[in-house]
Protein backbone atom coordinates (compact mmCIF):
# COMPACT_ATOMS: atom_id res chain seq x y z
CA UNK A 1 0.00 0.00 0.00
CA UNK A 2 1.30 3.44 -0.91
CA UNK A 3 0.48 6.37 1.36
CA UNK A 4 0.78 9.95 0.25
CA UNK A 5 -0.30 13.27 1.72
CA UNK A 6 -0.43 16.89 0.71
CA UNK A 7 -0.49 18.45 4.18
CA UNK A 8 2.54 19.45 6.22
CA UNK A 9 3.61 19.04 9.82
CA UNK A 10 5.37 21.64 11.92
CA UNK A 11 8.85 20.15 11.99
CA UNK A 12 11.19 20.22 14.97
CA UNK A 13 13.78 22.97 15.33
CA UNK A 14 16.75 20.87 14.24
CA UNK A 15 15.08 19.88 10.97
CA UNK A 16 14.30 23.52 10.24
CA UNK A 17 17.84 24.55 11.17
CA UNK A 18 19.21 21.98 8.73
CA UNK A 19 16.89 23.44 6.11
CA UNK A 20 18.28 26.91 6.81
CA UNK A 21 21.85 25.58 6.56
CA UNK A 22 21.00 24.06 3.19
CA UNK A 23 19.25 27.25 2.08
CA UNK A 24 22.35 29.21 3.08
CA UNK A 25 24.24 27.54 0.22
CA UNK A 26 22.08 29.27 -2.40
CA UNK A 27 20.29 32.21 -0.74
CA UNK A 28 22.60 35.20 -0.65
CA UNK A 29 21.48 37.38 2.25
CA UNK A 30 22.99 35.03 4.86
CA UNK A 31 26.60 35.49 3.71
CA UNK A 32 26.62 38.85 1.92
CA UNK A 33 27.50 40.42 5.28
CA UNK A 34 30.96 38.82 4.97
CA UNK A 35 31.70 40.38 1.55
CA UNK A 36 34.65 42.71 1.08
CA UNK A 37 33.21 46.25 0.97
CA UNK A 38 36.50 48.09 0.37
CA UNK A 39 35.44 49.21 -3.11
CA UNK A 40 32.13 50.56 -1.82
CA UNK A 41 33.85 52.59 0.90
CA UNK A 42 36.62 53.94 -1.33
CA UNK A 43 34.17 54.89 -4.09
CA UNK A 44 31.77 56.57 -1.66
CA UNK A 45 34.58 58.77 -0.35
CA UNK A 46 35.15 60.14 -3.86
CA UNK A 47 31.59 61.43 -4.19
CA UNK A 48 31.85 65.19 -3.73
CA UNK A 49 28.22 66.29 -3.99
CA UNK A 50 26.42 67.45 -0.85
CA UNK A 51 23.12 65.67 -1.60
CA UNK A 52 22.97 61.91 -2.07
CA UNK A 53 19.67 61.06 -3.76
CA UNK A 54 18.62 57.42 -3.64
CA UNK A 55 16.19 56.71 -6.47
CA UNK A 56 14.48 53.40 -5.73
CA UNK A 57 11.34 51.88 -4.31
CA UNK A 58 10.45 49.15 -1.82
CA UNK A 59 13.41 47.00 -0.86
CA UNK A 60 15.69 49.24 -2.91
CA UNK A 61 15.22 52.13 -0.49
CA UNK A 62 13.41 51.07 2.69
CA UNK A 63 16.44 49.39 4.26
CA UNK A 64 18.83 52.30 3.73
CA UNK A 65 16.18 54.71 4.96
CA UNK A 66 15.60 52.63 8.11
CA UNK A 67 19.30 52.86 9.02
CA UNK A 68 19.71 56.52 8.03
CA UNK A 69 16.63 57.77 9.89
CA UNK A 70 17.57 55.79 13.00
CA UNK A 71 20.99 57.47 13.05
CA UNK A 72 19.81 61.02 12.34
CA UNK A 73 19.85 61.99 16.00
CA UNK A 74 23.36 60.68 16.71
CA UNK A 75 25.28 61.78 13.59
CA UNK A 76 26.40 65.24 12.52
CA UNK A 77 25.94 64.65 8.82
CA UNK A 78 27.80 66.94 6.43
CA UNK A 79 25.87 65.42 3.53
CA UNK A 80 22.16 64.82 3.15
CA UNK A 81 20.66 61.49 2.09
CA UNK A 82 17.38 62.00 0.22
CA UNK A 83 14.92 59.40 -1.01
CA UNK A 84 12.96 59.56 -4.24
CA UNK A 85 10.85 56.48 -3.57
CA UNK A 86 7.45 57.57 -4.82
CA UNK A 87 5.95 58.59 -8.15
CA UNK A 88 3.63 61.02 -6.39
CA UNK A 89 4.35 64.16 -8.45
CA UNK A 90 3.86 66.43 -5.44
CA UNK A 91 6.49 64.57 -3.44
CA UNK A 92 8.88 64.56 -6.40
CA UNK A 93 8.49 68.31 -6.87
CA UNK A 94 8.83 68.93 -3.15
CA UNK A 95 12.16 67.11 -2.89
CA UNK A 96 13.61 68.42 -6.14
CA UNK A 97 12.74 71.99 -5.20
CA UNK A 98 14.39 71.57 -1.78
CA UNK A 99 17.86 70.58 -3.01
CA UNK A 100 20.45 71.86 -5.44
CA UNK A 101 20.39 69.28 -8.24
CA UNK A 102 23.77 70.47 -9.50
CA UNK A 103 25.20 69.52 -6.11
CA UNK A 104 23.49 66.12 -6.03
CA UNK A 105 24.64 62.57 -6.70
CA UNK A 106 21.96 60.14 -7.85
CA UNK A 107 22.13 56.48 -6.85
CA UNK A 108 19.73 54.52 -9.04
CA UNK A 109 18.77 51.25 -7.35
CA UNK A 110 16.73 48.48 -8.97
CA UNK A 111 17.55 44.82 -8.67
CA UNK A 112 15.59 43.85 -11.78
CA UNK A 113 16.78 46.93 -13.62
CA UNK A 114 13.36 47.61 -15.11
CA UNK A 115 11.29 48.71 -12.10
CA UNK A 116 8.87 51.29 -13.49
CA UNK A 117 8.91 53.78 -10.62
CA UNK A 118 12.65 54.55 -10.24
CA UNK A 119 13.25 54.46 -14.00
CA UNK A 120 10.40 56.95 -14.52
CA UNK A 121 11.83 59.25 -11.84
CA UNK A 122 15.34 58.98 -13.31
CA UNK A 123 14.05 59.93 -16.76
CA UNK A 124 12.32 62.98 -15.25
CA UNK A 125 15.44 64.06 -13.35
CA UNK A 126 17.45 63.75 -16.55
CA UNK A 127 15.32 66.47 -18.18
CA UNK A 128 16.30 68.89 -15.40
CA UNK A 129 19.79 67.74 -14.50
CA UNK A 130 21.27 65.25 -17.00
CA UNK A 131 22.27 61.95 -15.41
CA UNK A 132 25.88 61.10 -16.25
CA UNK A 133 29.01 59.40 -15.00
CA UNK A 134 29.83 62.57 -13.06
CA UNK A 135 26.74 62.58 -10.88
CA UNK A 136 25.29 59.08 -10.85
CA UNK A 137 25.84 55.50 -9.74
CA UNK A 138 23.77 52.43 -10.56
CA UNK A 139 23.09 49.47 -8.26
CA UNK A 140 21.47 46.50 -10.01
CA UNK A 141 22.07 42.94 -11.19
CA UNK A 142 24.82 42.69 -13.78
CA UNK A 143 22.65 41.42 -16.63
CA UNK A 144 19.78 43.89 -16.31
CA UNK A 145 18.68 46.63 -18.70
CA UNK A 146 19.72 49.21 -16.10
CA UNK A 147 23.21 47.71 -16.06
CA UNK A 148 23.36 47.95 -19.86
CA UNK A 149 22.19 51.58 -19.62
CA UNK A 150 24.99 52.30 -17.14
CA UNK A 151 27.63 50.75 -19.40
CA UNK A 152 26.38 52.72 -22.40
CA UNK A 153 26.67 55.96 -20.41
CA UNK A 154 29.90 55.19 -18.60
CA UNK A 155 28.19 55.15 -15.20
CA UNK A 156 29.80 53.23 -12.32
CA UNK A 157 27.78 50.16 -11.32
CA UNK A 158 27.61 48.03 -8.19
CA UNK A 159 25.97 44.63 -8.10
CA UNK A 160 22.97 43.26 -6.27
CA UNK A 161 23.57 39.49 -6.45
CA UNK A 162 20.81 37.52 -8.12
CA UNK A 163 20.41 35.33 -5.06
CA UNK A 164 19.64 38.29 -2.77
CA UNK A 165 15.97 39.31 -2.78
CA UNK A 166 15.37 43.04 -3.00
CA UNK A 167 13.78 43.28 0.44
CA UNK A 168 16.83 41.50 1.91
CA UNK A 169 19.32 43.73 0.06
CA UNK A 170 20.01 46.45 2.66
CA UNK A 171 23.41 44.90 3.51
CA UNK A 172 24.45 44.81 -0.13
CA UNK A 173 25.58 47.84 -2.14
CA UNK A 174 21.89 48.82 -2.39
CA UNK A 175 22.00 49.97 1.22
CA UNK A 176 25.68 50.27 2.03
CA UNK A 177 26.64 52.60 -0.84
CA UNK A 178 24.18 55.42 -0.06
CA UNK A 179 24.86 55.07 3.67
CA UNK A 180 28.63 55.16 3.20
CA UNK A 181 28.26 58.15 0.88
CA UNK A 182 26.95 60.33 3.73
CA UNK A 183 29.69 59.17 6.10
CA UNK A 184 28.04 56.31 7.99
CA UNK A 185 30.49 53.64 9.16
CA UNK A 186 29.21 50.68 7.15
CA UNK A 187 31.88 48.39 8.64
CA UNK A 188 30.13 48.78 12.00
CA UNK A 189 26.86 47.87 10.29
CA UNK A 190 28.29 44.61 9.00
CA UNK A 191 29.94 43.92 12.37
CA UNK A 192 26.48 44.06 13.94
CA UNK A 193 25.14 41.62 11.36
CA UNK A 194 28.06 39.25 11.82
CA UNK A 195 27.60 39.16 15.60
CA UNK A 196 23.97 38.06 15.13
CA UNK A 197 24.87 35.57 12.41
CA UNK A 198 27.59 33.92 14.47
CA UNK A 199 25.34 33.53 17.49
CA UNK A 200 22.56 32.10 15.36
CA UNK A 201 24.58 29.61 13.35
CA UNK A 202 26.54 28.45 16.40
CA UNK A 203 23.12 27.83 17.98
CA UNK A 204 23.75 30.35 20.71
CA UNK A 205 21.48 32.94 22.32
CA UNK A 206 20.19 34.42 19.06
CA UNK A 207 19.32 30.94 17.75
CA UNK A 208 17.24 30.23 20.86
CA UNK A 209 15.46 33.58 20.72
CA UNK A 210 14.61 33.32 17.03
CA UNK A 211 13.46 29.72 17.07
CA UNK A 212 11.37 30.24 20.20
CA UNK A 213 9.55 33.20 18.68
CA UNK A 214 9.23 31.71 15.20
CA UNK A 215 7.79 28.44 16.54
CA UNK A 216 5.24 30.28 18.68
CA UNK A 217 4.09 32.42 15.75
CA UNK A 218 3.76 29.43 13.42
CA UNK A 219 2.01 27.19 15.95
CA UNK A 220 -0.45 29.97 16.81
CA UNK A 221 -0.79 31.57 13.36
CA UNK A 222 -4.52 30.86 13.12
CA UNK A 223 -5.25 32.51 16.46
CA UNK A 224 -2.69 35.34 16.45
CA UNK A 225 -2.37 36.25 12.79
CA UNK A 226 -1.59 39.96 13.29
CA UNK A 227 1.97 40.78 14.37
CA UNK A 228 2.52 44.29 15.70
CA UNK A 229 5.81 46.15 16.10
CA UNK A 230 5.40 48.90 18.73
CA UNK A 231 8.57 51.03 18.55
CA UNK A 232 9.18 53.62 21.21
CA UNK A 233 11.11 56.14 19.14
CA UNK A 234 10.07 58.18 16.13
CA UNK A 235 13.51 57.44 14.69
CA UNK A 236 12.38 53.82 14.28
CA UNK A 237 9.43 54.72 12.05
CA UNK A 238 11.34 53.90 8.86
CA UNK A 239 12.51 50.63 10.40
CA UNK A 240 8.85 49.81 11.03
CA UNK A 241 8.07 50.36 7.34
CA UNK A 242 10.99 48.16 6.34
CA UNK A 243 9.72 45.45 8.69
CA UNK A 244 6.22 45.62 7.18
CA UNK A 245 7.55 45.00 3.67
CA UNK A 246 9.97 42.28 4.74
CA UNK A 247 7.29 40.44 6.74
CA UNK A 248 4.35 40.83 4.35
CA UNK A 249 6.10 40.16 1.06
CA UNK A 250 8.03 37.21 2.46
CA UNK A 251 5.38 35.45 4.54
CA UNK A 252 2.12 36.14 2.71
CA UNK A 253 2.28 33.03 0.55
CA UNK A 254 0.50 29.83 -0.44
CA UNK A 255 2.28 26.86 1.14
CA UNK A 256 2.89 23.31 -0.04
CA UNK A 257 -0.64 22.11 0.72
CA UNK A 258 -2.19 25.12 -1.06
CA UNK A 259 -3.14 26.83 2.21
CA UNK A 260 -2.97 30.62 2.27
CA UNK A 261 -0.68 31.88 5.04
CA UNK A 262 -1.61 35.13 6.73
CA UNK A 263 0.87 36.58 9.19
CA UNK A 264 -0.07 40.25 8.89
CA UNK A 265 2.42 42.93 10.03
CA UNK A 266 1.41 46.23 11.60
CA UNK A 267 3.63 49.02 12.88
CA UNK A 268 3.03 51.48 15.70
CA UNK A 269 5.08 54.28 17.22
CA UNK A 270 5.00 55.09 20.91
CA UNK A 271 3.83 57.11 22.65
CA UNK A 272 1.78 58.47 19.74
CA UNK A 273 -0.21 55.29 19.16
CA UNK A 274 -0.87 54.79 22.86
CA UNK A 275 -3.63 57.31 22.31
CA UNK A 276 -5.35 55.29 19.59
CA UNK A 277 -4.37 51.74 18.73
CA UNK A 278 -3.60 50.68 22.30
CA UNK A 279 -7.34 50.68 22.99
CA UNK A 280 -7.87 48.11 20.24
CA UNK A 281 -5.03 45.92 21.53
CA UNK A 282 -6.30 45.94 25.13
CA UNK A 283 -10.02 45.50 24.56
CA UNK A 284 -10.23 44.24 20.99
CA UNK A 285 -10.11 40.74 19.57
CA UNK A 286 -7.27 38.52 20.77
CA UNK A 287 -5.73 38.06 17.33
CA UNK A 288 -2.52 40.07 17.81
CA UNK A 289 1.01 39.59 19.08
CA UNK A 290 2.97 42.67 20.13
CA UNK A 291 6.73 43.24 19.98
CA UNK A 292 7.94 46.34 21.78
CA UNK A 293 11.22 47.95 20.76
CA UNK A 294 12.87 50.28 23.27
CA UNK A 295 16.08 52.31 23.13
CA UNK A 296 17.82 52.19 26.52
CA UNK A 297 20.12 55.18 26.08
CA UNK A 298 19.21 57.90 23.60
CA UNK A 299 22.19 59.94 24.79
CA UNK A 300 19.99 62.99 25.22
CA UNK A 301 19.46 64.47 28.69
CA UNK A 302 16.95 67.13 27.76
CA UNK A 303 14.71 67.59 30.81
CA UNK A 304 11.25 68.90 31.58
CA UNK A 305 12.00 72.19 33.33
CA UNK A 306 10.44 73.50 36.50
CA UNK A 307 9.53 76.66 34.60
CA UNK A 308 7.17 79.25 36.03
CA UNK A 309 5.59 77.40 38.97
CA UNK A 310 2.69 79.84 39.31
CA UNK A 311 1.92 79.78 35.60
CA UNK A 312 1.68 75.98 35.41
CA UNK A 313 0.36 75.23 38.94
CA UNK A 314 -3.22 74.77 37.71
CA UNK A 315 -2.10 71.80 35.60
CA UNK A 316 -1.02 69.88 38.75
CA UNK A 317 1.84 68.11 36.94
CA UNK A 318 4.72 69.26 39.13
CA UNK A 319 5.80 65.63 39.55
CA UNK A 320 7.18 65.83 35.98
CA UNK A 321 9.67 68.57 36.90
CA UNK A 322 13.28 67.56 36.37
CA UNK A 323 12.37 64.34 34.59
CA UNK A 324 14.26 63.80 31.33
CA UNK A 325 12.25 63.16 28.18
CA UNK A 326 14.21 59.93 27.77
CA UNK A 327 13.03 58.81 31.22
CA UNK A 328 9.46 59.84 30.46
CA UNK A 329 9.49 57.87 27.21
CA UNK A 330 10.88 54.83 29.03
CA UNK A 331 8.18 55.10 31.71
CA UNK A 332 5.51 55.31 29.02
CA UNK A 333 6.88 52.26 27.23
CA UNK A 334 7.10 50.25 30.45
CA UNK A 335 3.58 51.29 31.48
CA UNK A 336 2.17 50.21 28.11
CA UNK A 337 4.03 46.91 28.30
CA UNK A 338 2.73 46.32 31.84
CA UNK A 339 -0.84 47.13 30.77
CA UNK A 340 -0.65 44.48 28.06
CA UNK A 341 1.02 41.91 30.30
CA UNK A 342 -1.74 42.45 32.86
CA UNK A 343 -4.28 41.09 30.37
CA UNK A 344 -2.61 37.66 30.56
CA UNK A 345 -3.79 36.68 27.08
CA UNK A 346 -1.89 38.97 24.69
CA UNK A 347 1.46 37.51 23.51
CA UNK A 348 4.13 40.14 24.06
CA UNK A 349 7.91 40.40 23.88
CA UNK A 350 10.39 43.25 24.28
CA UNK A 351 13.51 44.08 22.29
CA UNK A 352 15.86 46.53 24.04
CA UNK A 353 18.39 48.42 21.92
CA UNK A 354 21.34 49.56 24.09
CA UNK A 355 22.09 52.75 22.15
CA UNK A 356 21.61 54.55 18.86
CA UNK A 357 24.42 53.45 16.56
CA UNK A 358 25.17 51.46 13.39
CA UNK A 359 26.00 48.25 15.21
CA UNK A 360 22.68 48.02 17.05
CA UNK A 361 20.34 48.91 14.19
CA UNK A 362 22.14 46.30 12.08
CA UNK A 363 21.69 43.66 14.78
CA UNK A 364 17.98 44.44 14.90
CA UNK A 365 17.50 44.31 11.14
CA UNK A 366 19.61 41.22 10.45
CA UNK A 367 17.82 39.47 13.29
CA UNK A 368 14.52 40.17 11.57
CA UNK A 369 15.85 38.83 8.29
CA UNK A 370 16.74 35.61 10.08
CA UNK A 371 13.41 35.20 11.83
CA UNK A 372 11.54 35.74 8.56
CA UNK A 373 13.65 33.04 6.92
CA UNK A 374 13.02 30.64 9.81
CA UNK A 375 9.26 31.28 9.81
CA UNK A 376 9.20 30.73 6.05
CA UNK A 377 10.98 27.40 6.53
CA UNK A 378 8.47 26.35 9.19
CA UNK A 379 5.57 27.32 6.89
CA UNK A 380 7.17 25.49 3.96
CA UNK A 381 6.79 28.40 1.57
CA UNK A 382 9.12 30.17 -0.84
CA UNK A 383 10.14 33.08 1.37
CA UNK A 384 12.01 34.92 -1.36
CA UNK A 385 9.63 35.28 -4.30
CA UNK A 386 6.62 37.61 -4.64
CA UNK A 387 4.21 36.21 -7.25
CA UNK A 388 1.36 38.32 -5.89
CA UNK A 389 3.32 41.49 -6.56
CA UNK A 390 4.25 40.33 -10.06
CA UNK A 391 0.55 40.00 -10.95
CA UNK A 392 0.05 43.71 -10.33
CA UNK A 393 3.17 44.62 -12.30
CA UNK A 394 1.93 42.69 -15.34
CA UNK A 395 -1.50 44.34 -15.17
CA UNK A 396 0.12 47.78 -14.84
CA UNK A 397 2.32 47.23 -17.88
CA UNK A 398 -0.67 46.06 -19.91
CA UNK A 399 -2.75 49.08 -18.89
CA UNK A 400 0.04 51.48 -19.83
CA UNK A 401 0.57 49.79 -23.21
CA UNK A 402 -3.18 49.84 -23.92
CA UNK A 403 -3.35 53.55 -23.13
CA UNK A 404 -0.73 54.51 -25.70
Amino acid sequence: MKYSRNFYEIKNNQKIFKKILNEKKSVGHYDIIYDDITEIIEYSQKIQQSNIVLVGIGGSSLGARAVYDFLLSSYSFTKRLCFLDSIDPLLIDNLISSINLKDSHFILVSKSGDTIEPISIAKYIDTIQPISSDNSTVVTTFDSNLHRFAIENGIKTFEIPKNVSGRFSVFSAAGLLPLASVGIDVKKILNGCVSVSQSFFSQGEVYNEIFSKARFLVENKSRFNINIIFSYSSYLESFNKWYVQLWAESLGKINMNKTRQALTPMSLIGPIDQHSFLQLIIEGARDKTVTFIKIIDMENNKKIPIGNKEKFSTLKLDYLNGLSFNELLAFQADSTIESILSQNDIPCDVISIPKVDEYNIARLMFGYQLIVSVIGAFLQINTYNQPGVEIGKKILKKKINNSI
